[in-house]
């Protein structure tokens, strides 16, 4: 099977801008299934009487399955191509989907959700699928409108709620299996994977090796595990906040969770393009400085409308940052893209999967949520620091070695 290989020739553009748009829309549909259960969260919450701490672990868990599996299908991509790994993945999403509906229990709940998180690694499968599609100054955007399909999320966030309160939570949770259903067919009829020589194959240890020669790739990791985890972390928390904390119905705090994540998906291909001209670092300058000083704000319990700032600000700053990072991953390595997504991707998810357990724990104690945007004023800090010191003063870092 042909995978990967040289940017594709002008003849072949007419072509990329169909796989952009078909992996944009397979990425929307897998992010809307793994973002469905952050606003179900309060029906599950008053469904079973849950703690904090246990409403944390319920929006937390998917995004673990999904980070750590951003790996192996990032490898797999590598190897087998976009089109046979996502419609494989997205058959695979049926059964978790259909299991969630099924749970009587916070146990099973919390089983079938981990489960479900298999469709959060579905990035990691269509940044090489559509990198490779596209040439070095074009990926930027390209990888940028793709990640506006983690925009996802907000489909869920803004209907869920209310099918949930017309039809039940159980019933809106199978809605979304005909459309991963039809979605599916649809990548596997009409995907295809970039014109261009098969990769040999490589042990998972050359794989990884990568990761050990070029150290920049853990410095990219750091910062998507702030960038992408923070939006994560607040979109999947957000509705649980605005409910406790403000107290905004189920179906107000959904659809404002849903304008938080439409506002990040669009500044999502803004920072691709904005990287595509002038270096990523600058911009993540900014990114950094931005959400360190709103998380400040948001610390001190604002009131709504300052909440309503901040919290838009943050989305957009980590939407331009998501773009940026990944601009630098199909920049950067450019023959091993899917597996330097597949760690950076997963360090991403990760930092979507922490904080809400935290910050489920920190409100329990203190019936605060003061200390958890702290923690990401201090963790948004640490990585200006970083890259000033990294990307910045020493540049060389940035070449790739000869081999």
């Amino acid at each position: 099977m042909k995978v990967g290989g040289e940017a594709p020739a002008a003849t072949d553009r007419s072509m990329a801008t169909r796989m952009l748009a078909l992996a944009t829309l397979a990425f929307l549909v897998s992010f809307a299934v793994w973002g469905l259960v952050s606003p179900l969260a309060p029906v599950f919450r008053e469904r079973y009487g849950l703690s904090g701490i246990e409403v944390g672990l319920l929006v937390a868990i998917p995004v673990l399955l999904g980070s750590l599996g951003r790996i192996p299908l990032g490898l797999l991509t590598d190897r087998f191509g976009g089109r046979l790994v996502f419609t494989a993945l997205l058959v695979a999403m049926l059964v978790p989907l259909a299991l969630v509906g099924l749970t009587n229990s916070y146990p099973a709940l919390l089983g079938a959700s981990l489960l479900l998180g298999i469709a959060g690694a579905s990035f990691a499968v269509g940044v090489p699928f559509v990198s490779r599609w596209f040439p070095p100054e074009r990926q930027g955007m390209a990888l940028g409108i793709y990640g506006a399909g983690s925009g996802g999320t907000a489909i869920s966030s803004f209907f869920a709620p209310r099918l949930a309160d017309s039809i039940g939570w159980r019933a809106t949770v199978w809605v979304f299996l005909p459309a991963v259903a039809v979605m599916a067919v649809a990548f596997w009829l009409l995907g295809r994977d970039a014109p261009g020589p098969a990769q040999a194959p490589q042990s998972l240890g050359e794989r990884f090796g990568v990761m050990r020669r070029r150290p920049v790739a853990w410095v990219l990791a750091l910062f998507y595990f702030v960038s992408f985890g923070g939006l994560v972390a607040m979109s999947v928390y957000l509705p649980t906040l605005l409910v406790d904390a403000y107290g905004l119905s189920r179906t107000d705090a959904g659809a404002r969770t849903a304008g938080f994540v439409v506002l990040a998906t669009l500044c999502r291909p803004l920072g691709g393009t904005l990287a595509d001209r002038m270096p990523a670092s600058a911009i993540l300058n900014a990114v950094f400085l931005v959400v360190a000083a709103l998380a400040i704000v948001l610390a001190f319990g604002p009131n709504f409308a300052v909440l309503t700032i901040a919290v838009l600000g943050i989305a957009a700053a980590l939407g331009f940052g998501n773009g940026a990072v990944f601009k630098m991953v199909a920049e950067l390595f450019p023959k091993e893209t899917g597996t330097v997504t597949g760690v950076v991707g997963a360090a991403g998810g990760l930092g979507g999967f922490f904080p809400p357990l935290v910050v489920g724990a920190v409100f329990d104690v203190t019936g605060s949520y003061a200390i958890g945007f702290m923690l990401l004023s201090e963790f948004a800090l640490g990585c200006l620091i970083v890259n000033l010191l990294a990307l910045q003063r020493h540049a060389l870092m940035l070449e790739p070695k000869s081999e």
